[in-house]
């Protein structure tokens, strides 16, 4: 017997349907500034044989505690200590569509895993912790765990090479400087000296200061005083910090 052809229409009925999909746009990258306060200018060198390759190492003259503030809003992801090795102190965030900037060598943390940052928010402290032979930040971005190259303001910096780069990134609160007489000063998690320690800034520091709480009274460096000062998620005492005023510098949280 001989089988009927089967007609064009069930042919195609039965065939499969290859749908064509358009491609996923790749995720535009944040807006971007230096990881310093407003108007600070910063030597950055990039070279091949950095690691990675595409990050920048930040210096300045006696830049040992300056301020690192966020380059972009966004989420801490990670704050991490690998002692005299590699990053040393650093700090990952989180800034959404799966980029992230990675800050090192760090000598202060003060933020906490999950917090949400605003761009210009000071995190940290320059140092020269880990594999650092010197005190400079170590500055990544990255873009689904893989570096890229940088840019600020929707410009790229120099590949390969050293320039000079002027922060535009914001400026968040007034500054102080620590003054300790040589120990760090902690950062707790209250204006309080019972707080839990949740970091650090080194002797000579500089933090910008969001806001203020009255708590326990500290004498320190610079008389007796219940003022503690907002700096990242936690608080410091104001009679260790160097602002220019016996009141407070900062409105109150």
């Amino acid at each position: 017997m001989r089988v009927p052809a089967r007609s064009t229409a069930v042919l195609l009925a039965a065939a499969p349907v290859l749908a064509l999909l358009p491609a996923t746009p790749a995720m535009a990258a944040p807006a971007f500034q230096m990881p310093f306060p407003c108007g600070q200018v910063w030597s950055g060198q990039t070279r091949t044989n950095h690691s990675p390759a595409n990050s920048v190492d930040f210096n300045r003259t006696n830049d040992e505690g300056d301020a690192v503030t966020a380059s972009a809003a966004g989420t801490v992801a990670r704050v991490e200590n690998t002692g005299s090795t590699s990053y040393g102190l650093w700090i990952e965030l989180d800034h959404g569509g799966g980029w992230r900037t990675r800050y090192a060598h760090l000598s202060g943390e003060f933020v906490t895993v999950g917090q949400s940052v605003a761009a210009g928010q000071q995190i940290g402290t320059v140092g020269t912790t880990g594999g650092s032979t010197g005190p400079h930040l170590h500055f990544e971005q990255r873009l689904n765990g893989v570096d890229q190259k940088i840019t600020f303001n929707g410009s790229q910096i120099t590949y390969w090479g050293t320039a000079n780069y002027t922060s535009r990134n914001t400026c968040i609160g007034p500054s102080g400087t620590v003054n300790t007489s040589g120990i760090a000063l902690t950062v707790r998690s209250s204006a309080s000296t019972s707080g839990s320690s949740i970091g650090s800034v080194p002797d000579g520091g500089t933090v910008f200061i969001s806001c203020y709480r009255r708590g326990t009274s500290v004498t320190g460096t610079y008389g007796t005083s219940d003022i503690w000062n907002k700096v990242g998620a936690g608080y410091i005492a104001d009679a260790y910090v160097y602002t220019g005023s016996d009141n407070p510098v900062a409105p109150a949280c």
